[in-house]
């Protein structure tokens, strides 16, 4: 394709550094915008340290062919509707914006999550199946609700429609969007958030299923970033390696450490226990995504040309960050862990009972 102007949100994030090194490699004119001032760009790389919330959005995407719209939003851990509304007005201002000055192709990270994690899910997901997040996990509700609005720019009804993102939607047929459903995604610089909300909730596992994982490399979603300005696709795109592991797996590549199986309505009780004593990062609403299917088939980003570099095992190993357990022989280790996983249970059935003799005062 000809050479393009390219705008970058989010380009200090692992991510976005990669994309934006990834675009103007291929010889496009990047810019990117980040409320952090970043590290020294890539070469062809013009940085700008931008508040979305705040800043002129025109004036930074004032002659731009693209926009690639990266920056985090919503995270896994938050659980405030407050922090949702704040995070797409920002999305709003972003696509008046685009509006305004003519962009004529959007990219959006959203996430595999929009398909929810439901018993009746097919393995593996197509990008043909409906987006139906999980109601209660903000992060997947936030990521749809942001579908529909870009899907709403492209059809010329504003920011607050009510479309989905699809391959046949109507509208101007010079606007182009691209909607990138990547899996967990994690970088060797950090653990990922995500990646650390969904392998603290799988630690708790239930009888009820038994998960499967999906993990990106960050370089591979940049690619893949690239992969769809390049082809101006339009429509959603699944981003994940071929196949998926098991959460045998993923204990096995993770080490030791605690971990419980409960039954199927006691799990989740034991989920909400930890999050609300801060003893775990995952909030309560991400309970189905370990316990049901919601892993993605990239075939059709296949068929643009784009490969994986990183299988799951591989880009699940680089976002580990090793603990003190890692240096311990394999006896202590498991010694250690079942040590663990009974002081949990036990503090656990401790909290269980101080939470009924309260509500039996109060009754």
């Amino acid at each position: 394709m000809p050479v393009s102007r390219v705008v970058v949100t989010g380009s200090a994030g692992a991510v976005g550094r990669r994309t934006c090194a990834r675009l103007a490699e291929l010889g496009h004119e990047v810019v990117g915008l980040d409320r952090r001032p970043s590290v020294i760009p890539a070469p062809g790389v013009v940085l700008r340290v931008v508040d979305l919330a705040v800043a002129d959005l025109r004036a930074e995407l004032e002659g731009a062919d693209v926009v690639v719209h990266m920056a985090a939003g919503v995270t896994a851990g938050d659980v405030g509707t407050d922090t949702g509304h704040d995070r797409l007005a920002v999305v709003e201002r972003l696509l008046s914006a685009a509006d305004s000055v003519g962009v004529r192709h959007l990219v959006i990270r959203s996430s595999a999550m929009v398909y929810g994690a439901w018993p009746d899910n097919p393995v593996p997901l197509t990008e043909d199946a409906p987006v139906r997040p999980c109601p209660d996990f903000l992060f997947a509700v936030h990521r749809a609700r942001m579908e529909e609005m870009a899907a709403a720019w492209v059809s010329g009804d504003g920011a607050s429609g009510n479309g989905v993102a699809g391959d046949g939607d109507a509208g101007d047929p010079a606007r182009v969007l691209t909607v990138l459903r990547p899996a967990v995604t994690v970088a060797e610089e950090r653990p990922g958030g995500l990646a650390s909300v969904v392998g603290a909730a799988a630690s708790v596992r239930s009888d009820e299923g038994e998960p499967l994982g999906q993990f990106l490399h960050s370089d591979d979603l940049a690619d893949a970033v690239a992969c769809a300005v390049q082809a101006r696709y339009h429509g959603p795109l699944n981003v994940a390696p071929d196949g998926w592991i098991g959460v045998d797996v993923m204990a096995e590549l993770g080490g030791p450490g605690p971990r419980l199986r409960l039954p199927g309505r006691l799990a989740p009780v034991v989920g909400r226990l930890l999050w609300s004593t801060g003893l775990s990062p995952a909030p309560p609403g991400v309970y189905p995504y370990s316990v049901h299917p919601w892993v993605v088939a990239n075939d059709r980003l296949r068929d643009l040309g784009w490969e994986p570099t990183h299988t799951n095992e591989e880009a699940y190993v680089a976002g580990h960050e090793p603990g003190v357990l890692d240096t311990m022989d394999a006896r202590t280790r498991q010694q250690l862990s079942l040590a663990a996983s009974g002081l949990v249970l036990v503090g656990l059935l401790w909290l269980v009972v101080r939470l009924v003799r309260r509500s039996t005062r109060r009754g």
